[in-house]
């Protein structure tokens, strides 16, 4: 048998892998922007061509993409072309956006049910927080379109199931535009904001509780009421 001298491992392929490590542990969602390489450096002791070196790595094996200027921004593993592709299709066709909260409907329901098994501590801080900040809302009547969407990520992101995690990030990315807009459409009243609230506290409860089944059926409840408000949206703008 004959044996091959080991190779000490680049400190730029160490580098690497720690990122990947975070990042395949869900501590960054596709869209977020990595530290940038003067920061890196200081955080691994190591040299900047290190860090570079180790940026580009991660690029090539389509983790991250690194813009001039503008940093480094972790990929979502589902391909980004599909997630534009169907951004525009929802553009150019907003009845496809109901096929994508049909497709919610599916994954979601899901990912309350795991969130409700594997949800940590840290998790369930951040969903209080954000079931909080909605609730602030309610008395300013204050849209929180935005703190849905995080919402639902950090469910997501609960089920310490990266694929979870980037299929839905890339799902409300395509999605962004057409529900901003029909948040401004049809959730006008009190009540409206009211019963979403509702809606995502009771998920919430039921994860935080470690209830599965009734978070999955909180989460059917709450994207069925949303199917059939953005179902009136399409109609008015087909009509």
């Amino acid at each position: 048998m004959i044996f091959k001298p080991i190779k000490p491992k680049k400190v730029s392929s160490q580098i690497a892998d720690q990122i990947r490590s975070s990042i395949l542990a869900g501590e960054f969602s596709p869209g977020d922007k990595l530290p940038p390489e003067r920061e890196l450096a200081e955080m691994f002791g190591v040299s900047r061509p290190s860090v570079r070196e180790a940026l580009n790595i991660l690029a090539a094996s389509g983790l991250v993409e690194s813009y001039q200027g503008g940093g480094t921004v972790v990929k979502s593993l589902v391909e980004t072309t599909t997630g534009s592709t169907l951004s525009e299709l929802i553009k150019m066709e907003s009845e496809r956006a109901l096929d994508v909260i049909e497709v919610r409907k599916s994954m979601e329901c899901w990912t309350a049910y795991y969130a409700a098994q594997r949800a940590l501590p840290e998790d369930l801080r951040k969903l209080e927080s954000i079931i909080s900040e909605m609730e602030r809302n309610l008395d300013g009547f204050k849209p929180s379109q935005d703190l849905d969407a995080h919402f639902h990520v950090v469910i997501a992101q609960a089920t310490h199931n990266i694929v979870w995690l980037h299929l839905m990030q890339t799902i409300f990315d395509a999605m962004k535009e057409f529900q901003q807009t029909v948040w401004r459409a049809v959730y006008l009243t009190d009540e409206d904001h009211r019963t979403l609230f509702l809606h995502h506290r009771a998920v919430y409860d039921a994860i935080r509780e470690k209830k599965p089944d009734e978070a999955r059926d909180a989460m059917l409840k709450h994207l069925t009421f949303a199917e059939q408000r953005s179902s009136v949206y399409v109609k008015q703008t087909m009509d």
